[in-house]
């Protein structure tokens, strides 16, 4: 079974081949050993791609096609489709477990670590082993507190250079490597900051980043015409799904002539 269907293909096309085992990957489907060492070095070649897309992308100021690359990445990385519940990514979780979550309203990670921990226990009904598996991946979770704030915002005019410094601070302990027991090769958190109109799709600034304690980054874009112009502020994982922040902000653009 595969999600998005095939026609008329030709299966000894590798194209076809990578096709179905990204698809088997993301579906979680037990695989043969042939074919399985054949996943892991296509998994391992795809993530560089996906980089390099990201790359091309955001150079051509693609938004939309931009974020949907970032957010393949961690789809790969976890093993898991967009549409699946982010509780997926923990460990023991089935989906008779997601279900029972769900059914309480627990549809985030965030939202199962606010749970009273009796409470808690009750509802996943794992062992003391499995619960503690379950806690190591909550605790590295990446819990990000965002701020930013726009230079001399009240003085801005066409075709001057927008400032943005966003402060970011990790308020739980920041993991060795990305916890991500169905991706064959160690891996390192990484994340994207970036700005955009989502209103036209374009791109204006963006930056590759590794969030240690604290972080403070300055993205630049050129001003556009005068008036009031809405953006929005994006952080991207990488590596875990529902962690990424969005803030919409806006800027005035002033007419040189009338700040004489």
């Amino acid at each position: 079974y595969l999600p998005n269907k095939l026609t008329n293909v030709k299966f000894n096309d590798p194209h076809v081949k990578t096709n179905v085992l990204l698809q088997a990957h993301l579906s979680r489907i037990e695989l043969s050993t042939e074919l399985q060492k054949d996943l892991n070095q296509v998994l391992i070649k795809v993530i560089r791609l996906l980089q390099a897309c990201v790359d091309v992308l955001s150079s051509n100021g693609w938004l939309s096609s931009a974020l949907t690359a970032m957010e393949l990445t961690q789809m790969i990385t976890q093993a898991m489709w967009n549409k699946d519940s982010y509780l997926k990514q923990l460990p023991y979780f089935t989906k008779d477990i997601i279900q029972r979550c769900t059914e309480k309203k627990i549809e985030t990670i965030d939202n199962l670590i606010e749970m009273q921990e009796d409470e808690r226990m009750e509802l996943l009904q794992l062992n003391t082993l499995q619960l503690s598996d379950v806690a190591h991946f909550c605790n590295r979770y990446p819990n990000i507190d965002v701020s930013y704030e726009i230079f001399n915002n009240n003085n801005l005019i066409s075709n001057s250079t927008v400032n943005i410094k966003v402060k970011l601070e990790r308020v739980n302990e920041r993991s060795e490597s990305v916890i991500a027991p169905l991706f064959p090769q160690k891996r390192e958190e990484g994340w994207w900051l970036v700005v955009g109109d989502s209103t036209i799709n374009t791109l204006l600034s963006i930056k590759r980043l590794t969030i240690q304690e604290r972080n403070e980054i300055v993205l630049d874009f050129m001003a556009p015409s005068d008036g009031k112009h809405d953006y929005i502020l994006y952080l991207m994982s990488d590596c875990y799904m529902g962690c990424d922040h969005e803030y919409k902000f806006s800027i005035n653009i002033q007419n040189p002539i009338n700040m004489t």
